[in-house]
């Protein structure tokens, strides 16, 4: 096989039902980790949270179904289905979760 004959390309056709909600606790998967970017599915069951902390790199969070209470810097909302937020490095975010949450994270690597 030569490097011609590889996709260049990722495809998912369903992503928001890729991986299974956990009973109790949170699941990832990477879905795509290269030179420029990392991209990870989330799923969390009811009432999870991942506590505040930042990513080193600029980030794109997008929720795909569920609801969350999202907390960024200073700035608490409530994050539903379609919601999307470009956070610049170092962000301090938090998340937990009112209902089960799918949730696609894509990490911006810079320089690649």
């Amino acid at each position: 096989m030569t490097d011609q004959d590889v996709p260049a390309y990722t495809l998912v056709q369903d992503i928001a039902s890729h991986q299974d909600i956990p009973e109790d606790g949170i699941l990832t998967r990477t879905i795509v980790d290269n030179d420029h970017t990392k991209v990870v599915l989330f799923t969390f069951s009811k009432d999870q949270e991942l506590s505040e902390h930042t990513a080193s790199k600029p980030a794109i969070l997008h929720f795909l179904q569920g609801t969350a209470e999202l907390a960024l810097g200073d700035d608490t909302m409530t994050a539903t289905a379609g919601t999307w937020v470009h956070m610049p490095a170092k962000t301090p975010h938090r998340i937990r979760t009112q209902t089960p949450v799918v949730m696609l994270l894509v990490l911006i690597k810079q320089g690649g």
